[in-house]
């Protein structure tokens, strides 16, 4: 099979601390490269030794929303991005679906508006994590007006990036399309038809891979750890839903990723397992 790119998991993360070293070998002996995104501080630190560590592995820097502390510096974060092959500012955003209380849904405004400020400065792009409230307020809405709001200082466009783990409505995916976005689907795309139609008119330019690992296992695996290479099964989905041969969908989304991340690989080019 062609190689491909999970463009968003955390091999990092607890969940692999029986098996880490096996699990990225395997991985890599595959071909199978993958960006290894933070959630905090530690976990972002923890993403830049494992990309300096491995080859076909990237890191970036971020917070998840739900994570945000009184504690929070975001000169903490810019002194990482640096580090290593730190490839872009993320996850970051609002999470509206667990956080209900007004006062902390502003208070992750503010944060996400200081890494796309970050984003800005150090010209990376944003790996976004959003999920509207349910039956309630879109925080897609919302990320996409304070996005629209931060200009470019030259071009006057806003910076890219991608919606990861993409599970708003059409009108909000045309939102981040505007804004030069990409959206990303992972496992939920093989266990529900929602974002069937959706993904069928997704120009192939605009579509990334990911499984967001150790979470989110796509079917046949729903309910186990979550594993980079289960990438595969969305890359399946997607070919079925757009009528493509898995092989071109595959060569398409790794380009995607390469494209977004400013990441160069030949074709020629043989993964080793260790720098």
């Amino acid at each position: 099979m062609s190689r491909i790119f999970d463009s968003h998991c955390h091999p990092q993360f607890p969940q692999y601390d029986s098996n880490r070293e096996e699990m990225i070998k395997r991985n890599l002996e595959q071909d199978v490269f993958m960006i290894a995104v933070g959630a905090n501080l530690e976990t972002s630190k923890q993403a830049i030794a494992l990309a300096n560590k491995y080859d076909g592995i990237w890191a970036t820097v971020g917070l998840h929303p739900d994570d945000i502390s009184d504690d929070f510096k975001i000169e903490d974060y810019r002194a990482l991005v640096n580090e290593g092959k730190v490839v872009a500012i993320g996850e970051v955003g609002l999470d509206y679906y667990r956080t209900l209380e007004e006062e902390k849904r502003e208070k992750q405004k503010e944060v996400f508006s200081e890494f796309v400020n970050l984003s800005f400065d150090i010209q990376k792009p944003l790996i976004l994590h959003c999920r509207n409230e349910k039956n309630g307020q879109s925080a897609h809405k919302d990320a996409i007006k304070i996005l629209s709001d931060k200009k470019h200082p030259v071009l006057g466009l806003p910076l890219g990036g991608v919606a990861h783990s993409f599970t708003g409505t059409p009108e909000e995916a045309d939102g981040y399309l505007k804004l030069g976005f990409m959206l990303a689907f992972n496992g939920i795309i093989t266990f529900t038809e929602e974002y069937d139609e959706l993904i069928k008119f997704l120009p192939m330019n605009k579509i990334l891979t990911e499984t967001d690992a150790p979470y989110l296992a796509p079917e046949p695996y729903r309910g186990q750890r979550n594993d980079p290479s289960y990438v595969i099964e969305i890359t399946k989905k997607i070919a079925r839903l757009k009528n493509m041969d898995y092989e071109m969908v595959a060569k398409e989304t790794f380009n995607n990723t390469q494209k977004l991340f400013k990441i160069h690989i030949s074709p020629e080019y043989k993964l080793k397992y260790l720098n």
